[in-house]
């Protein structure tokens, strides 16, 4: 599980392609790779993923086809920027919400309006996650905990607000308009709203 507080972007600085895997490494800085282990959990822009090889700050990681699919992970490039978040261990102060790096799928940037110390950015949701976005709900974005600031349902399209730190520490100021994101629904929401469906669901039939 993660907090949806990233600790930093940090680059992709090796990057190994193979059938239906890709390789990745990562620099990370001394106070993440601290107590870090082979076999750890690490939030690579919202995607759990697993170490597999310490090389100093250098970290690798195992990219399977259905990550690279489901993510944007499989259209990484060396020298891209990631949202690095560290597993959260028992007790820590969760200071966004909890995010459990099983992304749900990806969401296009479609508008970007920049005034002066602000910045709100409007995805386009995939139709199968309509129903788990909530104005004033919590959804991941590349790993970030953010709130839901405006949602369009019928167009299918939600807009968050960013501070300026988010925007210092995250990989979020890079993106441009058509760009994709990695998105993870608020679990307790998505609980909810299949669990009321399949009550409904079982009354009609009886």
């Amino acid at each position: 599980m993660y907090t949806g507080i990233v600790a930093g972007a940090f680059p992709l600085v090796e990057l190994t392609q193979k059938p239906g895997l890709s390789q990745l490494v990562v620099e990370l800085n001394e106070a993440l790779v601290a107590g870090l282990t082979i076999g750890a959990s690490v939030g690579l822009n919202g995607a759990c993923m697993t170490v597999t090889a310490i090389d100093g700050v250098k970290v690798h990681f195992d990219a399977m086809q259905e990550t690279l699919s489901l993510t944007t992970l499989g259209q990484l490039r060396e020298g891209d920027l990631l949202n690095v978040e560290r597993s959260a261990n028992q007790g820590a102060e969760i200071g966004g919400h909890l995010i459990s790096g099983h992304v749900d799928g990806t969401a296009e940037l479609i508008a970007l309006e920049t005034p002066e110390n602000n910045c709100t950015m409007t995805f386009q949701l995939p139709p199968e996650l309509v129903k788990y976005v909530f104005k004033k709900g919590f959804i991941g974005l590349h790993g970030c905990s953010l709130t839901v600031a405006d949602f369009d349902r019928e167009r299918r399209r939600f807009s968050v607000c960013l501070i300026p730190e988010t925007l210092r520490v995250t990989n979020l100021s890079d993106l441009q308009l058509g760009d994709r994101v990695n998105i993870e629904v608020d679990r307790q929401t998505q609980v909810i709203v299949d669990t009321v469906e399949r009550v409904l669901a079982e009354r009609e039939v009886h």
